[in-house]
């Protein structure tokens, strides 16, 4: 099985640990992107990743490309051309402040990309799966029409289509998301979407539910997970729950319904003391794939996911670093802390 994920590498500027912006002299300079860190993610599991993007043709751009080599994600798909990298800045959180993200990715080389520049049926050869995000039609009209061929196509090729919806208030207005994004769904047969961006991306709200107090209603995400397949036809819905008891504490764990079954399974629920939150629904994301792609139970793969995306907040930097293993090992010991000898 071949996953091939799309969607926009950035270079992340962050805070030297918990500081604030410029506080120090330096920041920590890192490769990722929503899609990026699911095809590393999946690449650590063992599936076989490609990433497909445009990056700028130059000495940024090829740095980048080499950081996703590292992992053994397949860039050879990669297109270059003009534009500059898309960058973002990173300030974490701790205790009750609150993390803080600025982006600059304007006139990145992907965000100018033509639809030219993606010859699909090449890109989708020996691809079994096709992984885009809602951050990809937010960059502008000329790449939600981009996803669209590219989701066109791959259902004609028979491809297995997962979208995380991934809402970015700082990119476009939940309108737009909304007159974009219900076009494009009805292509995507596995759904992944966080506690708001089903409200926010496709206006289906779980009842309920108080997000910025940490109150969720697990009934609420079964009744949005189902609307959701019956609007657009997806197969299965997967949705990460987390209670934000502060920038430091989060509660964390996930929901998948299958729309065949119509049966709902919630994972265990973590307590997580965080490290690096950024990435934590890109890893759950990767390990709902996994665990579909291995044929594993719903039950299973919803524990996997969870698992794995609780490993994430623990590691520094937006690529989650850990193995198959890894996440078998907590879901073995519970997540007791003790050295492994």
């Amino acid at each position: 099985m071949k996953v091939l994920c799309f969607g926009e590498l950035l270079l992340r500027l962050s805070s030297p640990g918990y500081t604030r912006l410029f506080q120090k002299d330096t920041l920590d300079a890192t490769f990722c992107g929503g899609e990026a860190n699911v095809s590393v993610s999946l690449a650590n599991f063992g599936i076989e990743s490609e990433f497909v993007t445009k990056l700028p043709d130059n000495d940024v751009g090829r740095a980048a490309e080499k950081s996703l080599k590292y992992f053994g994600v397949n860039t050879d798909k990669i297109v270059y051309g003009d534009g500059r990298m898309g960058l973002y800045y990173l300030e974490k959180g701790a205790s009750q402040r609150s993390s803080k993200v600025i982006y600059d990715r304007a006139y990145s080389a992907i965000a100018l990309a033509d639809k030219e520049d993606f010859d699909w049926d090449k890109l989708f050869d020996g691809v079994t799966w096709f992984h885009w995000t809602g951050i990809n039609p937010a960059l502008g009209d000329n790449v939600a029409e981009i996803c669209e061929l590219a989701c066109k196509k791959a259902k004609e090729k028979g491809l297995t289509v997962s979208c995380d919806l991934n809402y970015r208030k700082n990119l476009w207005t939940s309108e737009k998301a909304q007159k974009v994004m219900s076009k494009l769904m009805p292509y995507v047969d596995v759904c992944i979407a966080n506690e708001e961006d089903a409200d926010k991306v496709l206006g289906i709200k779980a009842d309920n539910t108080d997000i910025e107090n940490g109150e969720l209603s697990i009934d609420g995400y079964k009744k949005v997970a189902a609307e959701i397949c019956d609007t657009y036809g997806c197969e299965k819905v997967a949705i990460t729950l987390r209670k934000s008891f502060s920038a430091s504490r989060n509660g964390w764990s996930g929901l998948i319904y299958d729309n065949h079954s119509k049966e709902y399974i919630h994972s265990t629920e973590y307590d997580i003391q965080i490290v690096d939150r950024v990435g934590g629904g890109d890893s759950f994301t990767a390990g709902v794939i996994y665990g579909i792609i291995n044929g594993m139970t719903d039950k299973y793969t919803i524990e996997f996911a969870a698992a794995a995306s609780c490993l994430k907040h623990t590691i520094e930097g937006d690529f989650n670093r850990v193995t198959v293993q890894d996440v078998k090992s907590l879901l073995q010991n519970g997540g007791n802390g003790r050295v492994q000898r």
